[in-house]
């Protein structure tokens, strides 16, 4: 095959989309008063409850170190509290407090309206399709 593609490559397409998404959804949550790591912080703490900071860090996806700045923040804002647990002082316990309660069910109030505002058009088949579909991309992507 010689000359240019008559269409991106399908790769191209889903990272420049994942990426103008991902924009979309950060701004949705900045609206909101939130952050994407604020919001997978707050889903994990609220959904997975994860014991410890180091499993909430493991259920986030994010390094220690970058949860802790996260974490630290939080805390100064009201949103979580942690203290270390008393039989072994280096590991800590994450929890959402009242206000971090509230910024919880904001923040899944605009994550739920974005969901609902770019499947427009799209019916529950359409959307399962589509999962089917980035999953198998996925998985392509990681065949050798």
């Amino acid at each position: 095959m010689s000359g240019p593609p008559r269409q991106r490559p399908i790769g191209l397409v889903v990272a420049s989309t994942a990426k103008r998404l991902g924009r979309a959804f950060d701004e949705a949550l900045a609206e909101a008063g939130g952050s994407r790591p604020v919001w997978l912080i707050l889903l994990a703490l609220k959904v997975q409850r994860p014991p410890t900071q180091r499993a909430l860090a493991t259920a986030v996806g994010i390094e220690g170190a970058t949860l802790s700045h996260h974490l630290d923040a939080m805390q100064r804002s009201g949103l979580v509290m942690r203290e270390r647990l008393p039989d072994n002082r280096r590991v800590q316990r994450v929890a959402l407090t009242a206000e971090g309660e509230q910024m919880f069910l904001r923040l899944r109030d605009a994550a739920a309206a974005f969901d609902q505002r770019i499947r427009a058009g799209l019916g529950d088949e359409d959307v399962a399709r589509l999962r089917e579909l980035l999953t198998a991309l996925e998985a392509n992507s990681a065949a050798d």
